[in-house]
């Protein structure tokens, strides 16, 4: 696996980790971490020994949103440069959001502005009590633009236009109010959710959870109701007499573990 400069990639029993590695600025992002993360998560797709991803933050926070010298050289920037950048700030989201393997952001510290974006493109997202989240680009004159698509997806629309007009400052129980994370608890019984939420994700099969999410985005976002009708029947019909969905279902009658549960 590639060195990184920004980030760190660790991969321990099919669990591959995902670290935002810039700990003295509080993992502040600029444009070498958003190409590194879109880099990894385009080449997770191809690994089949991983079987679920985290993405985390080392040091004190999760991520502190942009980095602020990138932010004083992208305000000098033409439109035509700006754009070229948030593409790519779009395409790194949008690798995540479209990874084929199950993804969990874990958020403790700060997750502030862009940081949302990271964990909101993920499948699941969990956080510790304190750790503190902000819409906050409204403070400064901008918008959270290229976030907005997987941040209303997450919490709704009205929920967005309060986070993202007020900009202000929640905790984890109110993200979880929100539903901008899933969980939220004690840093103390992070570690033993997440050992069960994986657990969970493991003994389900591999392919079946990569269709899964196709499944999901498909019918929430590209077919309508009638289209649904044939497309749904047909993806059942093929995972039934797949390699993988003919172990599941001999497993479960023959109640044994399937396969890919050893």
């Amino acid at each position: 696996m590639k060195n990184y400069k920004t980030i760190e990639f660790e991969l321990n029993a099919s669990v591959g980790t995902i670290w935002l590695n810039r700990p003295q600025i509080h993992n502040a992002f600029n444009e070498v971490m958003i190409s590194e993360v879109l880099e990894i998560f385009t080449e997770i797709n191809k690994m089949d020994n991983i079987r679920v991803v985290l993405l985390r933050g080392r040091g004190k926070s999760f991520c502190a949103g942009a980095d602020l010298n990138w932010m004083r050289d992208v305000a000098k920037y033409s439109y035509d440069q700006n754009y070229k950048e948030s593409l790519q700030l779009s395409d790194c989201f949008y690798a995540i959001y479209n990874c084929c393997k199950p993804t969990i952001a874990v958020v403790h510290g700060a997750a502030i502005g862009g940081a949302n974006g990271l964990l909101s493109a993920c499948d699941m997202a969990v956080c510790e009590d304190d750790a503190v989240f902000s819409l906050s680009e409204v403070k400064i004159g901008i918008v959270p633009a290229c976030i907005s698509p997987y941040v209303i997806k997450r919490v709704g629309e009205y929920g967005a236009r309060e986070l993202m007009l007020t900009g202000r400052r929640i905790n984890g129980k109110e993200a979880e109010r929100f539903r901008l994370v899933n969980y939220s608890m004690p840093a103390s019984e992070l570690d033993a959710y997440l050992s069960n939420l994986i657990a969970l994700l493991m003994s389900s099969g591999p392919k079946a959870m990569s269709q899964c999410k196709t499944l999901i985005d498909q019918v929430s976002n590209k077919i309508t109701l009638e289209e649904a009708l044939s497309y749904t029947a047909e993806m059942i019909a093929e995972i039934r007499a797949s390699e993988e969905g003919q172990e599941g279902m001999a497993a479960f009658l023959e109640k044994r573990k399937a396969l890919w549960n050893f």
